[in-house]
């Protein structure tokens, strides 16, 4: 129990942290900021690609989350140009 209950921890910060990234990423597109935005995007694919691989996040949805980044950081600068 004491494993799985540090287990449960780790994974609840991990996925806190992925959240925290994915709303920093929004927050700059919003701003305008697309340069910035565009950094923090890659940082949160990154960051949820290695939540994927230590068995945090489902497959389906680190994909789904990083598309849809993607959407709005693609919007946000064809709205900026």
């Amino acid at each position: 129990m004491r494993q799985n209950k540090k287990r449960e921890a780790r994974n609840r910060a991990a996925k806190s942290t992925m959240k925290s990234f994915i709303k920093k990423s929004v927050a700059l597109m919003a701003a305008g900021e697309t340069d910035a935005a565009t950094n923090m995007v890659r940082e949160t694919q990154s960051l949820i690609g290695r939540l994927w691989k230590r068995g945090i996040v489902h497959k389906n949805k680190m994909r789904r989350l990083q598309s849809k980044i993607m959407k709005k950081l693609s919007a946000a600068q064809k709205a900026s140009a």
